[in-house]
């Protein structure tokens, strides 16, 4: 286990590196204790893109809460397909249905924590137990809630290091390098959208407003819980 002064020193070194770089070292630090999620937007395309590279068996653990959008499962399985993902698919304890029977229908719109907490956040952290590291796909300037996160983090939550390879890109790297790699994206990105979740909790995002404005709209809530 790293130390926290480990830690810092490595979110230093990596800080302005290669997202390629980032990840070779922890597939030779962490492998085959190394997972990576998402739920395919389009970091999570980019970063399973540079994975495939460097460890293409690397575990991908998607978070089926039963409420993605259409697209979001088509888009998983040209991702299956194109790059043969070690995909995870991890569910909740309970399913929708089971869910609305036990604390009533939408409890997405009533309690949009609670809703969280069964179909996301204990999902994954049964999906993580027994890895040593976990990548994800955040970048600062995503939200302000993102904005201070290292590219090397320790996660107390889970108990393992946590790698954002991607904390300093931009919006706009991501998608030159989509297009540049002629990379498949959820379709619905073209449709106005720019952070896809589940959709019951997602809307478009007004002009000039940060990319997770639209997720849980009304809510005042901009994560899930899963990362912070």
């Amino acid at each position: 286990m790293l130390s926290e002064v480990e830690i810092l020193e490595l979110a230093g070194r990596f800080e302005g590196r290669p997202a390629e770089e980032v990840l070779e070292w922890a597939a030779e630090h962490f492998a085959p204790r190394l997972a990576m999620t998402s739920s395919f937007g389009a970091e999570g395309v980019v970063l399973i893109d540079l994975l495939a590279r460097v460890a293409p068996r690397t575990p991908v653990i998607y978070l089926d809460t039963g409420f993605h959008f259409r697209e979001t499962e088509e888009l998983k399985e040209q991702l299956r397909e194109r790059y043969d993902l070690n995909l995870v698919e991890q569910r909740a304890t309970l399913s929708v249905a089971e869910q609305d029977a036990l604390y009533g229908d939408r409890l997405y719109a009533r309690d949009p924590d609670a809703c969280c907490r069964l179909r996301k956040v204990e999902p994954l952290r049964e999906a993580l137990a027994g890895y040593d590291a976990w990548v994800a796909a955040l970048r600062r300037d995503q939200s302000p809630t993102r904005a201070g996160i290292g590219v090397v983090e320790w996660s107390p939550r889970h108990g393992l290091v946590k790698l954002n390879p991607l904390a300093a890109w931009t919006r706009g790297q991501v998608w030159d390098y989509i297009t540049r790699h002629h990379l498949p994206y959820n379709p619905l990105y073209d449709e106005g959208y720019a952070s896809i979740g589940c959709a019951p909790c997602t809307r478009r995002v007004a002009a000039g407003s940060h990319e997770r404005s639209g997720r849980w709209e009304g809510q005042g809530k901009l994560e899930c819980g899963i990362h912070l």
